[in-house]
């Protein structure tokens, strides 16, 4: 037995040319009133056919069909069965729900907010090329990454709502796009807050270790993201994935968190125990913003969205996702703000150690110049008396 979940008002009319209700009901109003469906047995199969329509502002909704076996209701006497489901939703304007209609739209203006943004940033780079780094590439790369994933995605929206499916290439192109962003996004983190490229070459076995935990976690991330995207909330396994993608995600957010911590704890012990003490206080108040930035960026773009998406009615749903992406827009803005090459970044200021060695290297350089110096006054000293 099919039960369309429906508001009182909404209309049900059985398909005329492939089943007849049992009694003599036209269409049907109202959910205090039972609506039999005749079935049509063919090949030891049995099928039937509605459509319902919304027929006014009052009615419009979030509509589920579920589907209850009557034989298995008793335990122990379960049967298998075999069914197959064929739901045509179309609105006035296209195939979009009401929930989905403004994405088109809201992917379009933040991807080109995203390459906007991506090039003021290389625009600030050509301007200071002393400065920069191999990371502020990295960081310019994932903004344009993030635009065209974004462009892809509205493109895959647009067909859809136009033809009720996207095209596949685009979608395959999406979701490629999807994991490079992925993987991008949580390595640069992690490379800014352990110091990578701006004050040392080399990772320490832990944030080695951090990295391969969040690049394979970032492939099953997106892996799990494919299977929600191309399957309906009904499948048996969707549940299952949804899940994994959400333990996953944290995992990632709560790795990225380690490289900023130890930098922030060793930042702590310098600034006791050497002479430099300015420099890594400043180095620290600037780790301790970067550490509450991707707390907020974590806390907005996945718990406040879950409740918002919980909290607004259903033609609302989309604020989520406005909500998801102005938030990394603007923690992107704010990475590029804090960490642009400026030279009173004191980020980008070499430390301690290599500090000590270009003095030392100078004192050196003073004192052999000041030696050969010597030598050569007495050189000349001893021509004259010859």
């Amino acid at each position: 037995m099919a039960t369309p979940n429906r508001d009182n008002g909404t209309t049900i009319v059985p398909d005329e040319a492939k089943s007849k209700p049992a009694g003599s009901q036209g269409n049907l109003q109202g959910k205090d009133q039972e609506l039999v469906l005749g079935l049509g047995h063919r090949n030891n199969s049995y099928n039937f056919s509605f459509h319902v329509v919304i027929g006014s502002r009052a009615e419009e909704g979030q509509y589920s069909l579920s589907f209850h076996n009557c034989y298995n209701l008793l335990r122990g006497q379960e049967r298998p069965f075999d069914i197959t489901v064929m739901i045509r939703e179309k609105n006035p304007d296209g195939f979009l729900s009401a929930a989905e209609i403004p994405l088109f739209k809201l992917y379009m203006v933040m991807s080109a907010c995203f390459l906007a943004a991506g090039i003021i940033w290389v625009s600030i780079l050509c301007k200071n090329t002393y400065n920069v780094f191999k990371i502020h590439w990295l960081m310019a790369a994932l903004a344009f990454t993030k635009s065209v994933s974004l462009l892809l995605h509205s493109i895959n929206y647009y067909f859809i709502n136009s033809q009720g499916h996207p095209i596949e290439g685009l979608a395959v192109m999406h979701y490629i796009t999807h994991l490079l962003k992925g993987a991008l996004l949580f390595i640069t983190i992690a490379l800014i807050g352990s110091g990578w490229a701006f004050v040392k070459y080399v990772l320490s076995d832990k944030e080695k270790n951090v990295f391969g935990i969040v690049i394979p976690l970032q492939v099953l991330a997106n892996v799990a993201y494919i299977v929600i995207e191309s399957r309906e909330e009904g499948a048996s396994d969707y549940a299952i994935w949804k899940e994994i993608l959400f333990l996953v995600d944290l995992i990632c957010c709560g790795a990225i968190l380690f490289p900023v911590v130890w930098s922030i704890r060793h930042l702590q012990d310098a600034s006791g125990t050497d002479g430099k003490a300015a420099v890594n206080l400043a180095k620290l108040k600037l780790f301790r913003h970067y550490y509450v930035m991707i707390i907020c960026y974590v806390y907005f773009t996945r718990i406040i969205a879950i409740l918002l998406r919980v909290a607004v009615p259903f033609q609302w749903q989309w604020l989520c996702q406005l909500l998801v992406e102005g938030s990394t827009l603007t923690f992107f803005v704010l990475t590029g703000y804090k960490f642009q090459p400026a030279g009173d970044n004191p980020y980008l200021q070499l430390p301690l150690e290599d500090e000590e060695d270009v003095q030392t290297e100078q004192v050196m350089t003073d004192a052999g110049f000041r030696e050969g110096l010597s030598k050569v006054n007495k050189t000349a000293s001893g021509r004259e008396l010859l």
